[in-house]
């Protein structure tokens, strides 16, 4: 998947300047693509000079102009066509599981430091989504929405984000956990 695609699927929703752009991928995209505002920002002149997204000017007059981006029809044919592709099997590349597996040899207590960093970070994004997940569905139970909801793309994204970091916590507690017993037993020795 190129970084285009996700911003076409972000702007879905509506129009967009750079700046809420970036703020709605920290919300609703970062859970599975992860991009720097600068990124976006280059991708969405992109986007505009290859016809798939169309941007206006919006004159301020407290604060300096803004553009606002939105999907043409071309924008969202491109996403039909990378929609009908066939999706290649997502790997896991991430610094810490390096260090996991290197732990018996680099010592165990930065290990045991990063896991539970990584835990707390987890959790705090367990609120987040918990809390995107509320809004979204509004009065509605989950079942009902996704039954109903007018657009259930974000939630169920957001979904994912949820199990994603659900899963990094208790990997994180467990890992934490053997580590620190492993490190009281050699203590003992």
């Amino acid at each position: 998947m190129a970084l285009r695609h996700a911003v076409l699927a972000a702007l879905l929703d509506g129009e967009y300047s750079g700046y809420q752009l970036a703020k709605a991928f920290d919300i609703g995209v970062a859970n599975f693509w992860h991009a720097l505002p600068q990124q976006l920002y280059a991708e969405l002149a992109k986007l505009e000079k290859d016809g798939l997204v169309a941007g206006r000017q919006v004159v301020q007059e407290t604060r300096p102009n803004k553009r606002l981006f939105r999907v043409t029809d071309a924008g969202l044919a491109e996403l039909e066509e990378f929609a009908a592709a066939v999706s290649k099997p997502s790997f896991i590349r991430d610094d810490l599981l390096v260090k996991v597996q290197a732990v018996d040899h680099i010592g165990i207590a930065p290990v045991i430091e990063q896991v539970e960093e990584r835990a707390t970070a987890a959790e705090a994004r367990i609120e987040l989504f918990g809390t995107l997940l509320r809004q979204m569905r509004g009065a509605a139970d989950e079942e009902e929405f996704l039954l109903r909801g007018e657009r259930i793309g974000p939630y169920l994204t957001c979904m994912r984000g949820l199990a994603f970091e659900r899963d990094t916590r208790d990997w994180c507690l467990r890992i934490s956990a053997v580590l620190q017993e492993r490190r009281t037993v050699h203590e003992k020795r």
